[in-house]
């Protein structure tokens, strides 16, 4: 039906095909349409395994960023490295080991399913029956195989993203880009699909580079978070990371005791290595250099006071996304 090549044989390994555990790397990478700066020195570095979350609104450059890394489109400025090779003199190898799913996923809505994979490994020079064993597996992980010769054009929103996320495994890449995945998806499918993600970087062995506006999404799959505005990443590292670099070194402590009045944010105040103390809705909240809660805990309890809730903050990526945009 495809006009299977006689001479196709599954890519394997070339020899000099770099051995590294760094899988992306970008120096001072800049694109420039005209006066627009889209891309402005991206310093991005992903280690192999990780699910890296490139975080920011839309418009903000992601998707040119990935299309630099894919080949696809030329740096202005900068250098780019995929697994040691250079998208820009080694484009077909960069594909070889990188799967690639756009915002839009590109399917032929008049074949099945399978036939849609099968097309995609032709081009891709798959024998067919190595192809065939791929595409059954790919189906059977995205939980596509009982609709497998299905036309497309019957499938739902979600079940094209699974197909999508198929097309990738058949390639059986060592890294996957994610544009925006999860896009017009309602939530129990964003949810399977983000536990799909996740199961498949574990069990494959994939690094993933997640591209999203979604805050919630991008904090419960990846490792760790690039926050990218107006084409420049102006925050990266775990959420740990991020919530610490915000607070400048401080612990911000919620105190709820009893009385809670003056007199309690007085005595916080008075606590060697407390900065400040400031009410919150429920909490007096105390930013302090170094770990006060023991101290506060027992002046409290010498004052003969009731304590019902110390403990430290912790940030939520949203939560660090708005400061992140305030400062």
């Amino acid at each position: 039906m495809f006009g299977w090549f006689k001479k196709q044989s599954t890519p394997a390994p070339r020899a000099d095909e770099p051995a590294t555990s760094t899988v992306i790397e970008t120096q001072d990478l800049v694109k420039r349409y005209g006066d627009v700066v889209a891309v402005d020195h991206l310093n991005l570095r992903l280690e192999q395994g990780e699910i890296f979350g490139l975080l920011g609104p839309n418009g903000a450059g992601k998707t040119t960023a990935i299309l630099m890394l894919m080949g696809l489109t030329e740096p202005t400025s900068g250098s780019v490295r995929v697994l040691g090779y250079d998208p820009v003199r080694q484009p077909i190898a960069v594909k070889r080991v990188v799967g690639y799913l756009p915002e839009h996923v590109a399917l032929y809505d008049d074949l099945s399913a399978r036939e849609n994979l099968l097309y995609i490994a032709d081009l891709n020079g798959l024998p067919f029956a190595e192809a065939s064993a791929r595409i059954a597996y790919a189906l059977e992980r995205v939980g596509l195989a009982d609709v497998a010769d299905r036309p497309v054009r019957e499938f739902s929103h979600g079940m094209r993203q699974r197909l999508g996320i198929a097309d990738v495994l058949v390639k059986k890449p060592r890294v996957v880009i994610l544009d925006e995945p999860t896009l017009g998806l309602d939530p129990e499918v964003v949810n399977q699909l983000l536990d799909l993600i996740l199961a498949m970087t574990r069990e494959e062995n994939l690094t993933v580079l997640l591209s999203s506006h979604q805050l919630q999404q991008v904090q419960r799959i990846c490792t760790r978070v690039g926050i990218f505005v107006k084409g420049k990443m102006i925050a990266q590292g775990t959420i740990a990371q991020l919530a610490e670099q915000l607070a400048g070194g401080m612990r911000t402590l919620e105190v709820h005791a009893e009385p809670r009045g003056a007199e309690l944010a007085e005595l916080l105040k008075q606590i060697k290595g407390v900065v400040s103390v400031e009410q919150d809705t429920a909490y007096w909240l105390v930013r302090a250099t170094a770990e006060v809660r023991p101290e506060i805990a027992r002046a409290i309890a010498a004052r003969g006071w009731s304590l019902y809730h110390l403990r430290e903050r912790d940030y939520g990526l949203e939560e660090i996304y708005l400061k992140y945009f305030q400062t």
